[in-house]
């Protein structure tokens, strides 16, 4: 309990040298100062406090190279919503600057004074970006999950974004209490034919915006590492063409959803209809490129956050 103690104590000394730094403007002397503490002792609490996410920075100025980015992939593939963030070369993260962006832009959404029904997707992007929006009360607006938070082994999906999103935005949810894939196309329809279930595909077809994650395929994918498909089962799947998956829904290099078995074993919600709702993928990195590429091209997607290398591909492709 001591140690529990010492490191909460900590922790507030981080955020308080944090929040005299970026947001007074002080020096790390005079935090020291303030603090009473040492020059290389505030230097440390800063760093901690940045180690340990207590800040979150987002940057106002638009960049010219990455504007010109978005309203070229804009006009290229006929999207409604282009948001290029600048591309760290040092950096392997997968949702550094994207979760930022695709953070301010849900709260644009939560800002709306006009009731809205907000889809969420799911997956490691998309919970770096939901753990970014700051405590909201939303009571207008309802949020439904795309996809079933109950993995093959009944155990919870950890990548499952709406609970998340209900610890910090005070709204109606409405989380999809099915498993993200039925054992045959007969249980799925059986399980979509429950109240609480139909409750949610009505909300999602419904839905003015979605935000998903846009999942590449092969034997590091998402899906595999998370236990909802063995290898020989993504094998086949990339052998039968399939390039990327959202939500589950399975799509060829031309963007349109595979026709089989297995599209028909998905239990999550569909995407909403893009001639009216936006529907906007949230990655970036050389592993989502023909993810991506036939996302956009099929038009699953009608809305992207990426960064400056994703999107330059994409322009080339």
């Amino acid at each position: 309990m001591a140690r529990r103690g010492e490191a909460n104590n900590r922790l507030d000394d981080a955020a308080r040298a944090g929040w005299l730094y970026y947001v007074a403007g002080r020096t790390q002397d005079e935090i020291a100062t303030v603090m009473g503490i040492s020059r290389q002792s505030a230097q440390r609490l800063v760093s901690l406090a940045m180690s340990e996410r207590l800040i979150k920075v987002r940057l106002d100025h638009p960049i010219a190279a990455c504007l010109e980015a978005a309203a070229g992939l804009r006009d290229k593939y006929g999207l409604k919503h282009v948001e290029v963030v600048p591309s760290d070369p040092g950096s392997t993260s997968t949702t550094v600057g994207i979760a930022e962006a695709g953070a301010a832009e849900i709260e644009r959404w939560l800002k709306s004074s006009e009731p809205q029904v907000l889809a969420i997707g799911t997956g490691r992007t998309l919970k770096a970006a939901v753990d970014q929006l700051p405590p909201m009360e939303c009571p207008q607006h309802r949020i439904v999950s795309l996809t079933g938070n109950i993995g093959l082994d009944g155990s919870a999906a950890y990548y499952n974004v709406i609970f998340s999103m209900a610890d910090a935005v005070k709204a109606r949810h409405f989380p999809m209490p099915l498993p993200v894939l039925a054992a045959s196309a007969e249980e799925r329809e059986v399980l979509h034919s429950q109240s609480l279930v139909q409750v949610a595909l009505k909300l999602g077809a419904e839905a003015n915006v979605a935000f998903v994650g846009v999942g590449e395929l092969g034997p590091d994918a998402p899906l595999c590492q998370d236990g909802f498909l063995a290898q020989d089962e993504m094998a086949g799947l990339t052998k039968a063409g399939a390039a990327g998956e959202i939500c589950g829904w399975m799509f060829d290099h031309d963007g349109a959803l595979l026709s089989g078995s297995f599209n028909e074993r998905v239990a999550s919600v569909p995407l909403p209809p893009r001639d009216r709702a936006s529907v906007i993928g949230l990655a970036k990195g050389q592993r989502k490129y023909e993810a991506l590429r036939a996302a956009v091209k099929g038009g699953i997607i009608n809305g992207l956050i990426t960064d400056e290398a994703t999107a330059i591909y994409l322009l080339n492709a």
